[in-house]
């Protein structure tokens, strides 16, 4: 039986930024989104003044700074680079991983006896702390499910020792002690939306989740909700790279640095977005069977439009030639010449796992075009994670003029030859 650890990156956006400048230790730090629009990672000093995830900074900025609040915008480059790195030291301390995000991994702990296990995630906390200065928590389960609620036990402190806990050797009567203290919203793959539905019938905490009859919840709910409900009574029905989408669409958008008003512009805009979402469908495993995308000005300045428009694909895709082609398409009938367009996105409808799609009778023909698609894509994807983000793209995604402001951001510590640190005499440190 697979013992599971889920390693995560404690507030990892606010830990890079923390790396490199080390001023703000201890000081409420937030990352912030595309053109600086909304707080996307918050350090715990940050949580405790009430910023919420998601909160718009043009809402809070004057009250934040005045309360010592320090803005970072996205550095994705540098994110992406600490997290290859912590991802390759990780794959040292098990013999199998399988990196779930850009902060998460699940590692397999069942060769480690059960009185090391909790001492080997102190191992891996403290080698990662001390080779790349990013503090993680281990989270311990005979399932993914109850090894993602052990990390975040850990990191709240609700069991074990600090920074990890073991769940894989708990009787069933102490561990569901302990899932009847947590609230059902903290269950991976349980949102607030779900969290919600399940209050309504009585379903509020973990335990009380894991003790509902599966059937019904099959019914009631779906039987990605009933798996969540084994897995957290110690039976595993997750197993390596099978992970359930729990998502019912995926959402490339951004907002403008300045308004854009001609076609070419946003056609470009849509054309890299298509193209980004595609490559997140292909790191998922994912396709997509429906394709939509939205134009839209600021809602500040009136009057205030919000186009958008979808369209099925014949055959589920995660291609990104295809999806350009058909948001562009989409994007030329929304388009209305004159309009100052603030924001542009792409959305990726009815998401299924690649490998359960079976091609029906009219479909055939298309399959050899499809089985072409897939290899051209396969080899974009390998020279973008040699060489780099977006060396290889869709040459209309480089076209026309639609600016990302990025006024808070570090500069690129770890890839750009101009951006590395500059030792002085006397252990000074310039930048």
């Amino acid at each position: 039986m697979t013992v599971w650890a889920l390693v995560d990156c404690n507030n990892f956006y606010v830990s890079c930024e923390r790396l490199f400048n080390p001023r703000l230790n201890g000081r409420p730090v937030v990352v912030l989104s595309n053109n600086d629009g909304c707080v996307v990672a918050r350090s715990n000093e940050a949580k405790a003044l009430g910023i919420r995830m998601g909160q718009p900074w043009f809402e809070i900025a004057a009250w934040a700074e005045r309360a010592g609040v320090v803005a970072c915008s996205s550095n994705y480059a540098l994110y992406s680079d600490l997290s290859r790195r912590v991802m390759a030291l990780l794959a040292h301390f098990a013999p199998h991983q399988e990196v779930y995000s850009i902060d998460e991994c699940f590692l397999d702990f069942s060769c480690f006896d059960p009185a090391e296990r909790v001492s080997h995630a102190q191992r891996l906390r403290q080698a990662v702390y001390q080779q790349l200065g990013l503090p993680v928590c281990v989270g311990v389960g005979p399932t993914k499910t109850l090894a993602k609620l052990a990390n975040t036990c850990a990191k709240k402190g609700w069991a074990g020792e600090e920074g990890s806990c073991d769940l894989s050797g708990w009787g069933e009567a102490a561990r569901a002690a302990l899932l009847a203290q947590i609230p059902v919203a903290e269950v991976w793959g349980i949102g607030r939306r779900l969290a919600a539905q399940l209050a309504a019938v009585g379903i509020t905490t973990a335990g009380a989740l894991a003790a509902a009859e599966r059937g019904w919840l099959r019914r009631r709910f779906s039987l990605v909700v009933a798996r969540t409900a084994a897995e957290l009574r110690a039976e595993a029905c997750l197993d390596w790279q099978e992970m359930p989408i729990t998502q019912r669409q995926l959402v490339v958008s951004r907002s403008f640095g300045e308004r854009v008003h001609d076609c070419e512009s946003l056609s470009g805009a849509v054309t890299a977005f298509a193209s980004a979402a595609s490559a997140k469908l292909r790191r998922h495993g994912w396709l997509a069977r429906q394709i939509g995308v939205f134009l839209e000005t600021s809602p500040f300045t009136p009057p205030y439009t919000h186009a958008f428009a979808t369209a099925a694909l014949v055959i589920p895709s995660n291609d990104a030639l295809t999806l350009a082609h058909e948001a562009n398409a989409l994007a030329a009938r929304l388009y209305q010449p004159g309009v100052p367009y603030k924001k542009a996105g792409v959305v990726m409808y009815e998401l299924l796992p690649a490998h359960c799609w079976q091609p029906d009778l009219f479909a055939h023909e298309q399959l050899p075009e499809q089985r072409r698609r897939h290899r051209l894509m396969a080899a974009v994807d390998r020279l973008n994670e040699r060489l780099g983000r977006d060396t290889v793209t869709l040459a209309a995604a480089l076209v026309g003029r639609w600016p990302m402001r990025q006024t808070r951001r570090s500069p690129h510590y770890t890839s750009d030859w101009q951006a590395l640190p500059v030792a002085l005499a006397r252990g000074c440190v310039t930048w």
